[in-house]
Protein backbone atom coordinates (compact mmCIF):
# COMPACT_ATOMS: atom_id res chain seq x y z
CA UNK A 1 0.00 0.00 0.00
CA UNK A 2 1.32 3.36 -0.77
CA UNK A 3 1.83 5.78 1.56
CA UNK A 4 -0.43 8.88 -0.04
CA UNK A 5 0.22 12.74 -0.05
CA UNK A 6 -0.72 15.22 2.70
CA UNK A 7 -0.88 18.65 3.31
CA UNK A 8 1.16 18.11 6.63
CA UNK A 9 4.81 17.67 6.12
CA UNK A 10 6.98 14.94 7.79
CA UNK A 11 9.88 16.62 10.74
CA UNK A 12 13.31 15.53 8.37
CA UNK A 13 14.84 14.62 11.98
CA UNK A 14 12.16 12.30 12.77
CA UNK A 15 10.60 10.85 9.27
CA UNK A 16 7.62 8.55 9.61
CA UNK A 17 6.06 11.24 12.44
CA UNK A 18 3.61 13.84 10.95
CA UNK A 19 4.06 17.53 11.98
CA UNK A 20 0.72 19.20 13.31
CA UNK A 21 -1.13 19.73 10.23
CA UNK A 22 -4.78 19.07 9.04
CA UNK A 23 -3.57 15.68 7.18
CA UNK A 24 -1.50 14.46 10.13
CA UNK A 25 -3.62 12.13 11.74
CA UNK A 26 -4.00 9.98 8.03
CA UNK A 27 0.03 9.98 7.41
CA UNK A 28 0.61 8.67 11.02
CA UNK A 29 -1.66 6.09 10.70
CA UNK A 30 -0.39 5.30 7.48
CA UNK A 31 3.32 4.91 9.15
CA UNK A 32 1.83 2.58 11.63
CA UNK A 33 1.19 0.03 8.32
CA UNK A 34 4.40 0.13 7.46
CA UNK A 35 6.67 0.61 4.03
CA UNK A 36 5.22 0.01 0.47
CA UNK A 37 5.95 -3.28 -0.17
CA UNK A 38 7.42 -2.33 -3.17
CA UNK A 39 9.97 0.29 -2.15
CA UNK A 40 10.75 -1.86 0.48
CA UNK A 41 12.02 -4.39 -2.03
CA UNK A 42 14.03 -1.90 -3.91
CA UNK A 43 15.75 -0.30 -1.26
CA UNK A 44 16.95 -3.83 -0.02
CA UNK A 45 17.79 -5.02 -3.64
CA UNK A 46 19.10 -1.22 -5.08
CA UNK A 47 16.70 -1.16 -7.51
CA UNK A 48 16.84 2.63 -8.93
CA UNK A 49 14.47 2.25 -11.64
CA UNK A 50 11.72 0.86 -9.79
CA UNK A 51 12.14 3.84 -7.00
CA UNK A 52 12.33 6.59 -9.18
CA UNK A 53 8.40 5.11 -10.43
CA UNK A 54 7.51 5.08 -6.74
CA UNK A 55 8.47 8.45 -6.37
CA UNK A 56 6.72 9.45 -9.66
CA UNK A 57 3.93 8.05 -8.35
CA UNK A 58 3.38 9.20 -4.86
CA UNK A 59 6.35 12.26 -3.77
CA UNK A 60 6.26 11.47 0.03
CA UNK A 61 6.59 7.60 -0.32
CA UNK A 62 10.32 7.93 1.34
CA UNK A 63 8.78 9.46 4.37
CA UNK A 64 7.26 5.92 5.12
CA UNK A 65 9.46 3.99 7.49
CA UNK A 66 9.73 0.14 8.61
CA UNK A 67 8.16 -0.97 12.34
CA UNK A 68 11.63 -0.35 13.41
CA UNK A 69 11.21 3.61 11.81
CA UNK A 70 14.21 2.40 9.02
CA UNK A 71 13.46 4.59 6.05
CA UNK A 72 14.65 3.63 2.53
CA UNK A 73 18.07 5.17 2.93
CA UNK A 74 18.86 3.19 6.21
CA UNK A 75 17.65 0.04 3.98
CA UNK A 76 20.06 1.12 1.64
CA UNK A 77 23.01 1.83 4.37
CA UNK A 78 22.48 -1.35 5.19
CA UNK A 79 22.71 -3.72 2.25
CA UNK A 80 25.35 -1.21 0.62
CA UNK A 81 22.91 -0.12 -2.51
CA UNK A 82 25.12 2.76 -3.03
CA UNK A 83 23.28 4.24 -6.18
CA UNK A 84 19.95 3.54 -5.07
CA UNK A 85 21.34 5.82 -1.63
CA UNK A 86 22.41 8.82 -4.14
CA UNK A 87 19.07 8.91 -5.87
CA UNK A 88 17.09 8.84 -2.26
CA UNK A 89 19.07 11.81 -1.06
CA UNK A 90 18.50 13.69 -4.44
CA UNK A 91 15.16 13.52 -3.79
CA UNK A 92 15.15 13.93 0.07
CA UNK A 93 18.36 14.91 1.53
CA UNK A 94 16.88 15.89 4.76
CA UNK A 95 16.77 11.51 5.61
CA UNK A 96 20.21 11.94 6.40
CA UNK A 97 19.51 12.85 9.55
CA UNK A 98 16.52 10.19 10.49
CA UNK A 99 16.98 8.16 13.10
CA UNK A 100 15.44 4.27 13.66
CA UNK A 101 14.40 3.16 16.89
CA UNK A 102 17.48 2.61 18.27
CA UNK A 103 18.91 6.13 17.60
CA UNK A 104 20.70 4.99 14.16
CA UNK A 105 21.32 7.26 10.94
CA UNK A 106 21.86 5.76 8.16
CA UNK A 107 25.55 6.82 8.41
CA UNK A 108 25.62 4.61 11.46
CA UNK A 109 23.99 1.28 9.93
CA UNK A 110 26.30 1.80 6.54
CA UNK A 111 29.60 1.88 9.70
CA UNK A 112 28.11 -1.49 11.61
CA UNK A 113 27.60 -3.20 8.07
CA UNK A 114 31.06 -1.59 6.48
CA UNK A 115 29.88 -0.72 3.72
CA UNK A 116 32.59 1.91 2.38
CA UNK A 117 30.39 3.16 -0.51
CA UNK A 118 27.38 3.88 0.73
CA UNK A 119 28.87 6.03 3.73
CA UNK A 120 30.98 7.83 0.90
CA UNK A 121 27.70 8.70 -0.80
CA UNK A 122 26.71 9.81 2.80
CA UNK A 123 29.35 11.65 3.79
CA UNK A 124 29.28 13.29 0.09
CA UNK A 125 26.18 14.49 0.59
CA UNK A 126 26.61 15.79 4.28
CA UNK A 127 29.61 18.03 2.74
CA UNK A 128 27.31 20.42 1.10
CA UNK A 129 27.21 23.83 2.72
CA UNK A 130 24.08 24.38 4.09
CA UNK A 131 23.76 23.83 8.01
CA UNK A 132 25.55 24.56 10.62
CA UNK A 133 27.72 21.74 12.41
CA UNK A 134 26.55 23.16 16.05
CA UNK A 135 23.15 24.31 15.00
CA UNK A 136 19.56 22.35 14.90
CA UNK A 137 18.45 20.93 11.93
CA UNK A 138 15.85 22.24 9.96
CA UNK A 139 13.52 21.08 6.95
CA UNK A 140 15.56 20.72 3.84
CA UNK A 141 18.37 21.72 5.17
CA UNK A 142 21.39 19.55 4.44
CA UNK A 143 23.72 18.42 7.21
CA UNK A 144 27.31 19.31 6.91
CA UNK A 145 29.58 16.36 6.60
CA UNK A 146 31.32 16.85 10.97
CA UNK A 147 28.16 17.70 11.89
CA UNK A 148 26.76 13.96 10.58
CA UNK A 149 29.83 12.21 12.13
CA UNK A 150 29.09 13.67 15.29
CA UNK A 151 25.08 12.35 15.23
CA UNK A 152 24.81 9.61 18.13
CA UNK A 153 22.01 6.76 18.59
CA UNK A 154 20.74 5.78 21.66
CA UNK A 155 23.84 4.16 23.36
CA UNK A 156 25.59 7.42 22.68
CA UNK A 157 27.93 5.83 19.67
CA UNK A 158 28.67 7.37 16.86
CA UNK A 159 29.09 5.93 13.16
CA UNK A 160 33.05 5.60 14.13
CA UNK A 161 32.20 4.07 17.84
CA UNK A 162 29.88 1.56 15.53
CA UNK A 163 32.54 0.51 13.06
CA UNK A 164 35.02 -0.24 15.49
CA UNK A 165 32.52 -2.08 17.63
CA UNK A 166 31.97 -4.14 14.89
CA UNK A 167 35.60 -4.56 13.75
CA UNK A 168 35.57 -2.78 10.62
CA UNK A 169 38.96 -1.30 10.42
CA UNK A 170 38.54 -0.16 6.78
CA UNK A 171 35.21 1.62 7.88
CA UNK A 172 36.74 3.34 10.87
CA UNK A 173 39.66 4.24 9.22
CA UNK A 174 37.65 6.12 6.56
CA UNK A 175 35.47 8.10 9.05
CA UNK A 176 38.60 9.18 10.69
CA UNK A 177 39.57 10.76 7.23
CA UNK A 178 36.94 12.93 7.28
CA UNK A 179 37.05 13.83 10.80
CA UNK A 180 40.34 12.52 13.05
CA UNK A 181 38.63 14.38 16.23
CA UNK A 182 36.02 11.82 16.23
CA UNK A 183 38.28 9.17 17.87
CA UNK A 184 37.64 10.73 21.31
CA UNK A 185 34.13 11.08 21.67
CA UNK A 186 32.81 9.53 24.47
CA UNK A 187 29.45 7.15 24.29
CA UNK A 188 27.18 7.17 27.72
CA UNK A 189 29.60 4.28 29.35
CA UNK A 190 32.17 7.19 28.67
CA UNK A 191 33.91 4.60 26.77
CA UNK A 192 36.02 6.61 23.17
CA UNK A 193 36.72 4.65 19.65
CA UNK A 194 40.15 4.87 21.10
CA UNK A 195 39.04 2.61 23.71
CA UNK A 196 37.26 -0.04 21.90
CA UNK A 197 39.62 0.13 19.10
CA UNK A 198 42.54 -1.02 21.85
CA UNK A 199 40.15 -3.37 23.34
CA UNK A 200 39.52 -4.90 19.50
CA UNK A 201 42.85 -5.07 18.59
CA UNK A 202 42.56 -2.56 15.32
CA UNK A 203 45.83 -1.66 15.14
CA UNK A 204 45.59 0.86 12.47
CA UNK A 205 42.84 3.16 13.57
CA UNK A 206 44.58 3.13 17.35
CA UNK A 207 47.75 4.19 15.17
CA UNK A 208 45.51 6.96 13.16
CA UNK A 209 43.73 8.33 16.58
CA UNK A 210 46.70 8.60 18.26
CA UNK A 211 48.18 10.26 15.64
CA UNK A 212 45.94 13.34 15.91
CA UNK A 213 45.90 16.31 18.41
CA UNK A 214 45.46 14.90 21.69
CA UNK A 215 42.77 16.38 23.77
CA UNK A 216 43.44 15.60 27.23
CA UNK A 217 40.01 17.16 28.65
CA UNK A 218 37.78 15.33 26.63
CA UNK A 219 38.93 11.57 28.48
CA UNK A 220 39.04 11.94 31.93
CA UNK A 221 39.87 8.03 33.39
CA UNK A 222 37.70 8.94 37.28
CA UNK A 223 34.12 9.25 34.75
CA UNK A 224 34.82 5.58 33.17
CA UNK A 225 34.63 2.52 34.59
CA UNK A 226 36.86 0.81 31.45
CA UNK A 227 40.11 3.17 32.72
CA UNK A 228 42.14 4.41 29.50
CA UNK A 229 42.84 3.25 25.88
CA UNK A 230 45.98 1.76 27.56
CA UNK A 231 43.66 -0.45 29.83
CA UNK A 232 41.77 -1.82 27.12
CA UNK A 233 44.89 -2.79 25.29
CA UNK A 234 46.00 -4.35 28.04
CA UNK A 235 42.72 -5.95 28.41
CA UNK A 236 42.59 -7.18 25.40
CA UNK A 237 46.28 -8.54 25.23
CA UNK A 238 47.03 -6.47 22.41
CA UNK A 239 50.67 -6.20 22.52
CA UNK A 240 51.27 -3.71 19.31
CA UNK A 241 48.34 -1.56 20.68
CA UNK A 242 50.65 -1.14 24.07
CA UNK A 243 53.47 -0.19 22.25
CA UNK A 244 51.78 2.35 20.54
CA UNK A 245 50.34 4.01 23.24
CA UNK A 246 53.07 4.15 25.63
CA UNK A 247 55.50 5.50 22.88
CA UNK A 248 52.63 8.24 21.55
CA UNK A 249 50.29 8.44 24.45
CA UNK A 250 53.09 8.03 27.67
CA UNK A 251 50.93 9.90 29.77
CA UNK A 252 48.41 7.35 29.96
CA UNK A 253 50.81 5.15 31.98
CA UNK A 254 50.14 6.72 35.35
CA UNK A 255 45.97 7.22 34.70
CA UNK A 256 43.52 5.04 36.64
CA UNK A 257 40.27 3.30 36.53
CA UNK A 258 36.92 4.31 38.36
CA UNK A 259 38.30 1.42 41.08
CA UNK A 260 41.79 3.07 41.37
CA UNK A 261 43.75 0.16 38.45
CA UNK A 262 45.86 1.20 36.49
CA UNK A 263 47.41 -0.98 33.55
CA UNK A 264 49.71 -3.01 35.49
CA UNK A 265 46.78 -4.00 37.14
CA UNK A 266 44.95 -4.80 33.83
CA UNK A 267 47.71 -6.99 32.92
CA UNK A 268 48.61 -8.88 36.16
CA UNK A 269 44.98 -10.04 35.87
CA UNK A 270 45.00 -11.21 32.31
CA UNK A 271 48.76 -13.10 32.93
CA UNK A 272 50.21 -10.71 30.60
CA UNK A 273 53.50 -11.23 30.98
CA UNK A 274 54.59 -8.53 27.93
CA UNK A 275 52.94 -6.03 29.36
CA UNK A 276 54.02 -6.57 32.30
CA UNK A 277 57.51 -5.80 31.48
CA UNK A 278 56.60 -2.85 28.82
CA UNK A 279 54.85 -1.42 31.61
CA UNK A 280 57.97 -1.72 34.57
CA UNK A 281 60.29 -1.08 31.87
CA UNK A 282 58.47 2.49 31.20
CA UNK A 283 57.52 3.22 35.01
CA UNK A 284 58.83 1.20 37.34
CA UNK A 285 56.92 2.53 40.56
CA UNK A 286 53.62 1.34 39.19
CA UNK A 287 54.10 -1.69 40.75
CA UNK A 288 53.75 -0.33 44.22
CA UNK A 289 50.94 1.30 43.25
CA UNK A 290 47.46 0.26 45.07
CA UNK A 291 43.76 0.06 43.99
CA UNK A 292 41.06 1.42 45.52
CA UNK A 293 40.81 -2.00 47.71
CA UNK A 294 44.55 -1.49 48.44
CA UNK A 295 45.64 -4.37 46.53
CA UNK A 296 48.94 -4.10 44.74
CA UNK A 297 49.13 -5.46 41.11
CA UNK A 298 51.11 -8.13 43.08
CA UNK A 299 48.27 -8.98 44.90
CA UNK A 300 46.04 -9.27 41.89
CA UNK A 301 48.10 -11.41 40.09
CA UNK A 302 47.85 -13.61 43.30
CA UNK A 303 44.20 -13.42 43.66
CA UNK A 304 43.55 -14.60 39.77
CA UNK A 305 46.98 -17.10 39.48
CA UNK A 306 48.52 -15.35 36.79
CA UNK A 307 52.00 -16.91 37.21
CA UNK A 308 54.09 -15.15 34.41
CA UNK A 309 52.95 -12.03 35.63
CA UNK A 310 53.99 -12.77 39.16
CA UNK A 311 57.56 -13.79 37.96
CA UNK A 312 57.80 -10.61 36.00
CA UNK A 313 56.80 -9.07 38.88
CA UNK A 314 59.45 -10.33 41.22
CA UNK A 315 62.12 -9.69 38.90
CA UNK A 316 61.62 -6.20 38.15
CA UNK A 317 60.69 -5.23 42.03
CA UNK A 318 61.03 -8.18 44.18
CA UNK A 319 60.17 -6.20 47.30
CA UNK A 320 56.75 -5.66 46.37
CA UNK A 321 56.23 -9.11 48.12
CA UNK A 322 56.18 -7.14 51.30
CA UNK A 323 52.94 -4.85 50.43
CA UNK A 324 50.11 -5.60 52.19
CA UNK A 325 46.63 -4.30 51.83
CA UNK A 326 43.97 -2.52 54.11
CA UNK A 327 43.14 -5.93 55.92
CA UNK A 328 47.15 -6.64 56.24
CA UNK A 329 47.14 -9.27 53.87
CA UNK A 330 50.09 -9.93 51.43
CA UNK A 331 50.37 -11.88 48.47
CA UNK A 332 50.48 -15.16 50.11
CA UNK A 333 47.59 -14.49 52.03
CA UNK A 334 46.00 -13.51 48.75
CA UNK A 335 46.50 -16.48 46.81
CA UNK A 336 45.50 -19.03 49.60
CA UNK A 337 42.15 -16.99 50.20
CA UNK A 338 41.26 -17.10 46.65
CA UNK A 339 42.43 -21.08 46.15
CA UNK A 340 44.71 -20.16 43.40
CA UNK A 341 47.87 -23.00 44.35
CA UNK A 342 49.47 -22.36 40.97
CA UNK A 343 50.34 -19.10 41.95
CA UNK A 344 50.93 -20.31 45.48
CA UNK A 345 53.79 -22.43 44.94
CA UNK A 346 55.07 -19.64 42.42
CA UNK A 347 55.39 -17.24 45.32
CA UNK A 348 56.84 -20.33 47.31
CA UNK A 349 59.10 -20.44 44.75
CA UNK A 350 60.59 -16.57 43.84
CA UNK A 351 59.71 -15.59 47.33
CA UNK A 352 62.67 -16.27 49.98
CA UNK A 353 62.09 -13.76 53.39
CA UNK A 354 60.48 -16.28 56.13
CA UNK A 355 58.54 -13.41 57.89
CA UNK A 356 56.32 -13.21 54.88
CA UNK A 357 55.37 -16.75 54.46
CA UNK A 358 54.38 -15.99 58.45
CA UNK A 359 52.81 -12.51 58.51
CA UNK A 360 49.53 -12.08 60.19
CA UNK A 361 46.76 -10.12 59.13
CA UNK A 362 44.54 -7.93 61.10
CA UNK A 363 43.02 -10.59 62.76
CA UNK A 364 46.00 -12.35 63.34
CA UNK A 365 45.55 -14.94 60.59
CA UNK A 366 48.75 -16.48 58.63
CA UNK A 367 48.39 -18.29 55.08
CA UNK A 368 48.42 -21.35 56.51
CA UNK A 369 45.44 -20.21 58.95
CA UNK A 370 43.32 -18.98 56.02
CA UNK A 371 44.36 -22.58 54.35
CA UNK A 372 42.73 -24.26 57.20
CA UNK A 373 39.59 -21.83 57.38
CA UNK A 374 38.53 -21.72 54.00
CA UNK A 375 38.95 -25.64 53.58
CA UNK A 376 41.61 -25.04 51.19
CA UNK A 377 43.40 -28.67 51.48
CA UNK A 378 46.13 -28.30 48.51
CA UNK A 379 47.07 -24.85 49.60
CA UNK A 380 47.44 -25.83 53.15
CA UNK A 381 49.81 -29.11 52.49
CA UNK A 382 51.95 -27.04 49.89
CA UNK A 383 52.88 -24.44 52.90
CA UNK A 384 53.45 -27.53 55.04
CA UNK A 385 55.48 -28.71 53.14
CA UNK A 386 57.66 -25.66 53.31
CA UNK A 387 59.80 -25.76 56.38
CA UNK A 388 60.07 -21.99 56.53
CA UNK A 389 56.11 -22.20 56.62
CA UNK A 390 55.19 -22.43 60.98
CA UNK A 391 52.42 -23.99 62.00
CA UNK A 392 52.70 -23.31 65.48
CA UNK A 393 51.54 -19.55 65.12
CA UNK A 394 47.88 -18.64 67.16
CA UNK A 395 45.57 -15.87 65.96
CA UNK A 396 44.20 -13.65 67.95
CA UNK A 397 41.57 -16.18 69.39
CA UNK A 398 44.36 -18.17 70.41
CA UNK A 399 43.94 -20.87 67.63
CA UNK A 400 46.52 -22.78 64.99
CA UNK A 401 45.95 -24.04 61.98
CA UNK A 402 45.24 -27.76 63.51
CA UNK A 403 43.13 -26.37 66.36
CA UNK A 404 40.91 -24.46 63.34
CA UNK A 405 40.30 -27.98 61.33
CA UNK A 406 39.61 -29.69 64.25
CA UNK A 407 36.11 -27.58 64.58
CA UNK A 408 35.08 -29.29 61.43
CA UNK A 409 35.85 -32.52 63.32
CA UNK A 410 34.09 -32.21 66.69
CA UNK A 411 30.89 -30.56 63.86
CA UNK A 412 31.12 -33.85 61.89
CA UNK A 413 31.54 -31.69 58.37
CA UNK A 414 34.57 -32.61 57.58
CA UNK A 415 35.63 -34.59 54.20
CA UNK A 416 38.51 -37.25 53.88
CA UNK A 417 40.57 -35.09 52.39
CA UNK A 418 40.83 -32.45 55.50
CA UNK A 419 40.74 -35.47 57.54
CA UNK A 420 44.00 -36.04 56.09
CA UNK A 421 45.12 -32.24 56.48
CA UNK A 422 44.57 -32.69 59.89
CA UNK A 423 46.85 -35.03 60.22
CA UNK A 424 49.62 -33.44 58.65
CA UNK A 425 48.80 -30.65 61.31
CA UNK A 426 49.01 -33.01 63.38
CA UNK A 427 52.26 -34.39 63.17
CA UNK A 428 54.10 -30.87 62.38
CA UNK A 429 52.80 -29.50 65.07
CA UNK A 430 54.12 -32.47 67.32
CA UNK A 431 56.91 -32.63 65.19
CA UNK A 432 58.14 -28.73 65.88
CA UNK A 433 55.42 -27.14 68.42
CA UNK A 434 56.76 -28.98 71.37
CA UNK A 435 58.41 -26.10 73.42
CA UNK A 436 54.92 -23.95 72.63
CA UNK A 437 51.44 -23.63 74.12
CA UNK A 438 48.90 -24.96 71.59
CA UNK A 439 45.30 -25.52 71.85
CA UNK A 440 44.45 -28.88 73.39
CA UNK A 441 44.35 -31.48 70.79
CA UNK A 442 40.27 -32.75 70.03
CA UNK A 443 39.52 -36.25 70.81
CA UNK A 444 37.78 -38.73 67.88
CA UNK A 445 34.23 -37.59 67.97
CA UNK A 446 32.28 -41.33 68.67
CA UNK A 447 29.16 -39.76 66.87
CA UNK A 448 28.78 -39.66 62.69
CA UNK A 449 28.99 -36.73 61.29
CA UNK A 450 26.56 -35.09 58.83
CA UNK A 451 27.95 -36.19 55.44
CA UNK A 452 27.92 -39.86 56.62
CA UNK A 453 24.99 -40.48 53.99
CA UNK A 454 28.15 -39.32 51.79
CA UNK A 455 30.69 -41.73 52.85
CA UNK A 456 28.24 -44.65 52.68
CA UNK A 457 27.99 -44.35 49.32
CA UNK A 458 31.59 -44.35 48.88
CA UNK A 459 32.24 -47.15 50.92
CA UNK A 460 29.36 -49.03 48.87
CA UNK A 461 30.96 -48.34 45.72
CA UNK A 462 34.53 -49.18 46.58
CA UNK A 463 32.82 -52.43 48.16
CA UNK A 464 31.07 -53.05 44.86
CA UNK A 465 34.12 -52.57 42.74
CA UNK A 466 36.97 -54.73 45.01
CA UNK A 467 34.17 -57.29 44.92
CA UNK A 468 33.68 -57.43 41.07
CA UNK A 469 37.61 -57.77 40.58
CA UNK A 470 37.95 -60.54 43.25
CA UNK A 471 35.35 -62.30 41.52
CA UNK A 472 36.74 -62.05 38.12
CA UNK A 473 40.79 -62.40 39.14
CA UNK A 474 39.49 -65.59 41.51
CA UNK A 475 37.48 -67.34 38.56
CA UNK A 476 40.49 -66.37 36.11
CA UNK A 477 43.13 -68.76 38.61
CA UNK A 478 41.18 -71.84 37.05
CA UNK A 479 40.65 -70.91 33.49
CA UNK A 480 44.36 -70.06 33.05
CA UNK A 481 45.10 -69.20 29.44
CA UNK A 482 45.96 -71.52 27.29
CA UNK A 483 44.29 -74.27 29.64
CA UNK A 484 45.99 -77.16 31.48
CA UNK A 485 47.69 -80.30 30.66
CA UNK A 486 44.68 -82.90 31.10
CA UNK A 487 47.37 -85.61 32.21
CA UNK A 488 49.53 -83.73 34.99
CA UNK A 489 47.16 -80.59 35.62
CA UNK A 490 49.66 -77.90 34.46
CA UNK A 491 49.71 -75.12 32.53
CA UNK A 492 50.76 -75.71 29.60
CA UNK A 493 52.06 -71.92 29.02
CA UNK A 494 54.09 -72.35 32.36
CA UNK A 495 57.52 -71.78 31.48
CA UNK A 496 56.13 -68.61 29.10
CA UNK A 497 57.49 -65.18 30.81
CA UNK A 498 54.15 -63.68 29.72
CA UNK A 499 51.82 -66.60 31.32
CA UNK A 500 54.23 -65.49 34.80
CA UNK A 501 53.51 -61.91 34.51
CA UNK A 502 49.67 -62.95 34.13
CA UNK A 503 49.79 -64.84 37.51
CA UNK A 504 51.70 -62.15 39.30
CA UNK A 505 49.24 -59.05 38.10
CA UNK A 506 46.22 -61.24 38.62
CA UNK A 507 47.35 -62.11 42.26
CA UNK A 508 47.96 -58.48 42.64
CA UNK A 509 44.41 -57.75 41.79
CA UNK A 510 42.97 -60.35 44.10
CA UNK A 511 45.01 -59.91 46.88
CA UNK A 512 44.04 -55.72 46.61
CA UNK A 513 40.55 -56.14 46.14
CA UNK A 514 40.56 -58.49 49.29
CA UNK A 515 41.76 -56.04 51.73
CA UNK A 516 40.35 -52.94 50.73
CA UNK A 517 36.95 -55.23 51.05
CA UNK A 518 38.17 -55.99 54.61
CA UNK A 519 39.37 -52.25 55.22
CA UNK A 520 36.28 -50.69 54.46
CA UNK A 521 33.96 -53.81 56.36
CA UNK A 522 36.23 -52.99 59.89
CA UNK A 523 36.08 -49.17 59.04
CA UNK A 524 32.38 -49.31 59.92
CA UNK A 525 33.46 -49.94 63.48
CA UNK A 526 34.36 -46.29 63.80
CA UNK A 527 33.94 -44.17 60.39
CA UNK A 528 35.51 -41.38 61.50
CA UNK A 529 39.06 -42.57 62.33
CA UNK A 530 38.15 -44.79 59.38
CA UNK A 531 37.97 -41.77 57.10
CA UNK A 532 40.99 -40.15 58.14
CA UNK A 533 43.53 -43.53 58.05
CA UNK A 534 41.88 -46.46 55.43
CA UNK A 535 39.69 -44.09 53.02
CA UNK A 536 42.76 -43.18 51.26
CA UNK A 537 44.40 -46.38 51.15
CA UNK A 538 41.69 -48.46 50.31
CA UNK A 539 41.33 -45.85 47.24
CA UNK A 540 45.23 -46.83 46.29
CA UNK A 541 44.17 -50.43 46.55
CA UNK A 542 41.47 -50.10 44.43
CA UNK A 543 43.14 -48.22 41.89
CA UNK A 544 46.27 -51.17 41.87
CA UNK A 545 43.84 -54.17 41.55
CA UNK A 546 42.56 -52.15 38.34
CA UNK A 547 45.98 -51.95 37.16
CA UNK A 548 46.46 -55.32 38.14
CA UNK A 549 43.23 -56.60 36.03
CA UNK A 550 44.49 -54.78 33.04
CA UNK A 551 47.32 -55.91 32.68
CA UNK A 552 46.01 -59.66 33.29
CA UNK A 553 43.72 -59.17 30.03
CA UNK A 554 46.83 -57.77 28.40
CA UNK A 555 48.35 -60.87 29.12
CA UNK A 556 45.88 -63.30 28.85
CA UNK A 557 45.62 -62.06 25.12
CA UNK A 558 48.89 -61.75 24.25
CA UNK A 559 49.19 -66.02 25.16
CA UNK A 560 46.42 -67.24 23.43
CA UNK A 561 46.23 -64.86 20.13
CA UNK A 562 50.14 -63.99 19.47
CA UNK A 563 50.79 -67.60 18.53
CA UNK A 564 48.13 -67.15 15.18
CA UNK A 565 47.60 -63.60 14.55
CA UNK A 566 50.05 -60.55 16.27
CA UNK A 567 48.42 -57.82 15.46
CA UNK A 568 45.12 -58.48 17.36
CA UNK A 569 47.29 -58.73 20.48
CA UNK A 570 49.35 -56.18 19.86
CA UNK A 571 46.41 -53.86 19.30
CA UNK A 572 45.06 -55.22 22.87
CA UNK A 573 48.28 -54.19 24.79
CA UNK A 574 48.56 -50.91 23.25
CA UNK A 575 44.71 -49.81 23.87
CA UNK A 576 45.58 -51.76 27.75
CA UNK A 577 48.26 -49.56 27.74
CA UNK A 578 46.83 -46.22 26.70
CA UNK A 579 43.99 -47.04 29.40
CA UNK A 580 45.67 -44.88 32.08
CA UNK A 581 46.79 -42.27 30.90
CA UNK A 582 43.47 -41.83 28.86
CA UNK A 583 41.74 -42.05 32.56
CA UNK A 584 44.51 -39.23 33.55
CA UNK A 585 43.62 -37.21 31.23
CA UNK A 586 39.43 -37.42 31.51
CA UNK A 587 39.14 -37.70 35.53
CA UNK A 588 42.90 -36.13 36.65
CA UNK A 589 42.44 -32.61 35.83
CA UNK A 590 39.14 -32.45 37.04
CA UNK A 591 39.72 -34.37 40.45
CA UNK A 592 42.88 -32.44 40.65
CA UNK A 593 40.64 -29.01 40.59
CA UNK A 594 38.22 -30.40 42.79
CA UNK A 595 40.92 -30.98 45.62
CA UNK A 596 42.18 -27.51 45.12
CA UNK A 597 38.39 -26.14 45.97
CA UNK A 598 38.11 -27.55 49.37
Amino acid sequence: MSVKSTEGGMDPATPGKATEGPAAKPEKQAVQMGMHPALYKAATQGNVASLRKLVAENHNILRSTTPQLNTALHLAAIHGNSKFASEVLGTSDALLAAKNEDGDTPLHLAAKAGKAKVAGVLLTCGGAAGLDPEGPSTAGAPLRKNALLAMTNKAGNTALHEAVRCRRGDMAVALLDADPSRGHDLNERMESPLHMAAREGLVQVVQKIVDYSWVGQEFLPSVSISGTALHQAVLGTHQRIVEILLEKRPELIDLTDSDGNNALHYAAQKDHQRAVELLLRKRAELAYKRNHQSMSPLQVAAQYGSTDAIKALLRHCPDVTEMVDARGRNAFHTSVDSGKTNALRCLLRWVRPVELLNRVDVNGDTPLHIAAKKGHVQSALLLLNDRRVDPCVRDHAGQTARSLVEMKLLTGDMDAYEMYLWKQLKYQEAKRCRKQQLPPLAPYPSRRGSNDKYFERIVETYIIVATLIAAVTFAATFTMPGGYDQGTGVALHGRNTAFKIFVLSNTVAMCSSIVVIFCFIWGWQDPVRFKADQLLWGHRLTVLACLGMLVSLMTAVYITVAPESKWPAYAVIAIGVSTPAVVVLLIGRMSYSCRCNY
